[in-house]
């Protein structure tokens, strides 16, 4: 669904400039293969370039990727959405966080994460649509993909639309190490049945997989750190669907 446009967008994106990484100027390059000079401070170039990087694409909000990044300081996440809009309340939501403003009063007290402080160097934001990998990433450069949510693109004749399409699965394993994964939550059931398919399409092995993720009896990890829409459909007893793909090459 297309948001209606912030108001003051782009002074307000100038101010997350400091989470932002961008195509165009080499920032995304740099942050992607590590060798900004504030990752090499004080460590060698070795173990930087050796940080896993994880990529969200379709971040939303931000709630999962903060998260993430603030409970791994060790790993390097970025986090990709392509409206601005949507962006914008991801990069300021992760100022909030590393303590760099103050909660605005017009955010509601369930998104204010509430226990969730860090400085989030380990996480940048880009806001872009991904059509191929390539265009983006290296080969075998990514440790994980997370694709949360993403829109079901429910016509028939928009298969190929969605992110969970054979080849787009095909092409985020190309970037992904051996032993990289792909972890996907949706609470469209009958996307998750078509995902179902175009994995085993896509000839990839699936490690992990449940219908209703947030049963409590499901062993999961992924359960442990959800996005704002997963809590909010969890909380009306809506399943979440979930499958990991563990990469083999």
């Amino acid at each position: 669904m297309r948001q209606r446009k912030a108001k003051d967008l782009e002074t307000r994106l100038a101010r997350c400039s400091g989470h932002m990484v961008y195509k165009d100027d080499g920032s995304l390059r740099e942050y992607c293969i590590g060798t900004t000079d504030a990752q090499t401070a004080g460590t060698s170039d070795a173990a930087v370039q050796a940080a896993p990087l994880y990529v969200e694409i379709g971040c939303g909000k931000g709630q999962f990727i903060i998260k993430k990044a603030a409970s791994d300081p060790d790993g390097r996440y970025l986090a990709i959405e392509g409206q601005e809009t949507v962006i914008l309340r991801a990069a300021e939501k992760a100022m909030c966080v590393s303590g760099e403003t103050d909660w605005p009063e017009n955010v509601p007290g369930e998104e204010r994460m509430e226990g969730v402080s860090a400085k989030l160097d380990n996480l940048k934001f880009i806001s872009c649509f991904v059509e191929h990998m390539e265009d983006f990433f290296e080969e075998d450069q990514l440790s994980g993909v997370y694709l949360n949510f993403s829109d079901p693109w429910p016509k028939a004749r928009h298969a190929k639309r969605r992110l969970t399409y054979h080849k787009r699965l095909t092409d985020y394993a190309w970037a992904l190490k051996p032993g990289g994964f792909i972890e996907i939550k949706t609470d469209n059931d009958d996307l998750f049945e078509f995902t179902l398919e175009e994995i085993e399409a896509a000839g990839l092995h699936i490690t992990e997989m449940t219908r209703d993720l947030h049963d409590p009896d499901c062993p999961y990890a992924a359960k442990e750190v959800t996005t704002e829409y997963e809590d909010k459909f969890a909380a009306r007893g809506k399943n979440i669907n979930y499958v990991r793909i563990e990469v083999v090459k």
